[in-house]
């Protein structure tokens, strides 16, 4: 049984290990700030949170921990990147190839 445990600790930190190798090409590649707060927000939090599972797997003395610690990513990290994101869009740092623009007219308007 812990050797399953094990694996599946190795298996979470793999893949959470891809997750934040995803989101740092994703940095590197995407062409504004809009778009790089996509992949390090969504892609970065999904790899944290699966590195914590893992610890939480291979130390059983850490749930809680682990757990509260997921609990507040998930809570704190979309939440940010909206922060970052609105604070981007107010200082006017242009968007490529930008299709539409929602807060455009909120902006008139208010």
């Amino acid at each position: 049984m812990e050797t399953i445990g094990y694996l599946l600790a190795i298996l979470a930190v793999l893949t959470g290990t891809a997750f934040s190798i995803i989101g740092i090409i994703g940095m590197l590649r995407l062409p504004d700030a809009l778009a790089r707060l996509h992949a390090t927000g969504k892609v970065s939090t999904f790899g944290v949170i699966l590195l914590l599972v893992a610890a939480a797997i291979a130390l059983p003395g850490v749930w809680g921990k682990a757990l509260v610690m997921i609990a507040l990513l998930a809570i704190a990290g979309p939440v940010v990147s909206h922060a970052l994101g609105s604070a981007a869009y107010r200082l006017g740092i242009p968007m490529k190839r930008a299709v539409r623009d929602d807060l455009a007219d909120e902006q008139m308007q208010g």
